[in-house]
């Protein structure tokens, strides 16, 4: 459940930083009250949380995350 909330969270903040890269646009600021508005804040951590929880997500066993690889 944890790993699937921190994909999320993750998936969220690229789609956010693909926003500001092509257009310019912060989609978090522009919801939240700006880049430095606390809850804009809590978000962008929590985003960067959950990229560094991603990250043991390469270093797991099968048997640990569940998943089994598929044959081609």
């Amino acid at each position: 459940m944890l790993d699937k909330l921190a994909l999320l969270l993750a998936i969220i903040g690229a789609l956010n930083w693909g926003g500001i890269g092509l257009f310019g646009f912060d989609t978090v600021a522009f919801l939240f009250g700006g880049q430095m508005a606390a809850l804009s804040r809590i978000i962008y951590a929590l985003v960067g949380l959950a990229g560094l929880w991603c990250i043991t997500l390469l270093f797991r066993g099968e048997e640990e995350t569940g998943h089994t690889p598929h044959m081609a």
